[in-house]
């Protein structure tokens, strides 16, 4: 699973960048998108049946309707995170945010990271330098057995 780490200042373009990056990226393989929230919570609606489980405790609360599947898990880390898209067969994922780890990054706006690869790139740039991003692999007992 290859890492795409967008970072930026608020208000830098990222979330646009990453929406134009998405339909590029699915042209080779499923993309997935992981947002670091910063420092306000995601609230999850009320009143829902999915809801009201993950208020009760459970560590994992799942609802799937026609078009999508809606997780909400209690381990909120990244590298939690990543080993889920990857053993999900995931190819790509974005992240967006999360600076202070050590992904070769994208630089959006006039921000200086270290690890950088491209600043303010185009998709295409993207795409030409895949080879350039870490390709994650989740450990788990069945992937060590591999």
């Amino acid at each position: 699973m290859k890492i795409i780490q967008i970072v930026g200042y608020a208000n830098s373009g990222k979330t646009t960048f990453i929406k134009k990056l998405i339909p590029e990226l699915r042209k080779l393989g499923s993309v997935a998108v992981i947002k670091h929230l910063g420092e306000h919570d995601y609230v999850l609606e009320g009143g829902r049946d999915t809801t009201e489980f993950f208020e009760a405790g459970a560590d994992a609360s799942i609802g799937i309707d026609s078009e999508k599947t809606v997780v909400a898990l209690r381990k909120n880390s990244l590298d939690n995170s990543l080993n889920l898209l990857s053993q999900s067969g995931m190819k790509f994922v974005i992240i967006e945010g999360f600076k202070k780890y050590s992904f070769s990054k994208i630089a959006i706006g006039n921000i200086k990271v270290e690890k950088c690869i491209l600043s303010n790139p185009s998709g295409e740039e993207v795409i030409a330098h895949l080879d350039r991003f870490e390709d994650f692999q989740s450990v788990t007992i069945e992937g060590l057995i591999e």
